[in-house]
């Protein structure tokens, strides 16, 4: 059983912890950290997306972030950030490789395999520069079944107008693009 502490509005530990299943029953809030792989290929810059397993009880076989994930109990973003891109996607990072987009505070309710899912989440956002190609990863299986280079304009409009399966927020999106622009002075589209 996964247990994850329970946060503040800012992503504090309130000193009380959580199982997985009951704060996603319950919609109590806990924090996750997500993180977009980004690289430049012929001047333009490409975002890659992880296909969901199709096994998953949430958005099975959508396109997802490239790495993302729930920060256990006792754990803080950075740390958590770096385990789930070695665990998921194989890829060894270091804190200083991660930049920080900024936090996203939201609450969202589904029902999955038909029971309700609320998810209240505090989400650290990070981008990552890594040129590798796709079958360079190595990709955990019952998480993971591909990964994908987009360019991140073709990306912005493919999920504003679904025209790939997906879990992204186009807000998460625009967080990463005001990123680029402000931090690492790269010309990127305005998405709000």
């Amino acid at each position: 059983m996964e247990i994850l502490d329970v946060v503040d509005a800012q992503g504090r530990p309130t000193g009380e912890t959580v199982a997985r299943e009951d704060a996603h029953r319950l919609g109590i809030r806990h924090r996750t950290a997500h993180v977009w792989i980004l690289r430049r290929r012929d001047g333009r810059v490409q975002v890659l997306l992880q296909k969901r397993s199709p096994e998953k009880d949430a958005y099975p076989g959508c396109y997802d972030i490239s790495s993302a994930g729930h920060i256990p109990a006792g754990v803080d973003f950075v740390p958590s950030a770096l385990r789930e891109l070695q665990e998921e996607l194989g890829v060894e990072a270091r804190a200083e490789d991660l930049i920080l987009c900024g936090q996203r505070v939201f609450q969202l309710e589904q029902v999955f395999d038909g029971r309700p899912f609320r998810d209240n989440q505090v989400s650290n956002v990070y981008l990552l520069w890594l040129d590798r190609e796709p079958e360079d990863f190595t990709l955990q299986e019952e998480e993971v079944t591909e990964v994908r280079w987009f360019e991140f304009e073709a990306c912005v409009e493919a999920v504003k107008t679904k025209q790939i399966p997906n879990c992204i927020f186009p807000e998460e999106l625009a967080m990463v693009a005001r990123t680029f622009r402000t931090h690492c002075n790269l010309e990127t589209p305005a998405i709000e």
